[in-house]
C-alpha cells in the first residue's frame, strides 16, 4: 500500500438498552446494511436487570459512509428498541485534561503511555493547585495551568477549571491524585467523564499515611481502584482495579512503592478502556466490555 492510499475508515458504537430478542441482529444487521464490516464485538445480556449491553467495531472502505451518516442511519433501530448510543471515529484520539497535585507516579504514567501511543489519548492540558510538577509537563510540551485552591477561593478555582475544560475541548478530566475534593456542582458537570485514582485501603485507612496504617495492620495485599467522579466521595462506578500481593518483609515505603503502581496500572487501564469506548455506565456500577 503506497503513503497516499487511503485505508480503511473506523468506528466505535456502543450501545445499552432494554434486554429483548434479536438485539445483535438488529445491530449487526444495521451496521452491514450501512457498508460496514463488524471487526470486533464484544456483548453482555444482563438478565438480572434485564439491560443489554453492546460494542461494535466496524470497518469500512475509504469515504464509503461518515459519522454522521452512521449515527443518522442507525436511528430508527435505536428509537425502536429504546437504545442509548455512542458512535464515534475510532481514530479520534480522546482529548484529555488532566489535574495533578504534589504526587507524580500516575501523571508521569499517563504523559508517558499518550507520548508513546499506548494509551489512545490527547493530554491537552494539565491543571495543578502547586507548581511542583509543572518541569515534568513541560518536557513533554503540554500546557501547564497553576490554579491554586484555598477554602475561600474553591468557588472561583473551579469556575476556573470549568473554563479550561471548555477551552480544550476536553472529552475526559482524569484526577491523577488530584488532592482535593471537589464540589457536588462541579462532579455532577463532569458527571461520566471524570475519572479519579485512590488507593482501596479506603475506608479502612483514612488521613494520612494509609501505608503506614496499612503496615501496622498486616496487610497481605495493596491494591488501588478506579472509578468515575460522583458527590459520594470515592464511590462512584468502578471502572478498573488492581491488586498486588504483599507479606511482613514489606516496609511501609515498599507498600508505598507497591501501591503507586497498582494506581498508576488501574489508572491507565481505566483511562484506556474509557476511550475505547469499552466503559457503560449502568447505575452505581460499570459495563466494562473488554
Amino acid at each position: 500500500m503506497s503513503a497516499q492510499q487511503a485505508t480503511s475508515d473506523e468506528h466505535i458504537l456502543t450501545v445499552h438498552c432494554p434486554e429483548a430478542y434479536g438485539l445483535v441482529s438488529a445491530v449487526a444487521s444495521n451496521l452491514t446494511d450501512q457498508g460496514c464490516d463488524i471487526f470486533d464485538v464484544k456483548h453482555f445480556s444482563d438478565r438480572h436487570d434485564n439491560e443489554f449491553f453492546i460494542r461494535c467495531h466496524t470497518i469500512s472502505a475509504p469515504g464509503t459512509v461518515t459519522t454522521q451518516s452512521l449515527i443518522e442511519g442507525f436511528r430508527p433501530v435505536a428509537e425502536k428498541h429504546s437504545m442509548d448510543f455512542r458512535l464515534v471515529d475510532a481514530r479520534k484520539k480522546t482529548r484529555v485534561l488532566v489535574m495533578v497535585s504534589k504526587i507524580s507516579h500516575c501523571l508521569a504514567d499517563l504523559l508517558h503511555r499518550a507520548h508513546v501511543g499506548s494509551l489512545p489519548v490527547e493530554i491537552v492540558a494539565v491543571v495543578s493547585n502547586h507548581t511542583d510538577l509543572q518541569p515534568l509537563v513541560d518536557f513533554y510540551q503540554i500546557p501547564f495551568h497553576h490554579v491554586p485552591v484555598t477554602r475561600d477561593t474553591k468557588a472561583q478555582a473551579e469556575a476556573q477549571l470549568l473554563e479550561l475544560v471548555d477551552a480544550y475541548d476536553t472529552e475526559l478530566v482524569v484526577l491523577a491524585r488530584y488532592m482535593q475534593i471537589l464540589s457536588d456542582e462541579l462532579t455532577q458537570q463532569l458527571a461520566g467523564r471524570c475519572i479519579n485514582i485512590h488507593h482501596s485501603f479506603l475506608p479502612s485507612f483514612k488521613g494520612a499515611k494509609p501505608y503506614h496504617q496499612a503496615y501496622e495492620r498486616g496487610v497481605k495485599m495493596v491494591g488501588a481502584t478506579a472509578h468515575y467522579v460522583t458527590p459520594d466521595l470515592d464511590e462512584g462506578p468502578i471502572i478498573a482495579q488492581r491488586v498486588i500481593p504483599v507479606d511482613h518483609a514489606h516496609t511501609p515505603e515498599d507498600l508505598v512503592t507497591v501501591g503507586s503502581e497498582a494506581e498508576t496500572q488501574a489508572l491507565s487501564r481505566a483511562v484506556k478502556w474509557h476511550a475505547e469506548g469499552r466503559v457503560v455506565i449502568s447505575g452505581n456500577r460499570t459495563i466494562v466490555l473488554a
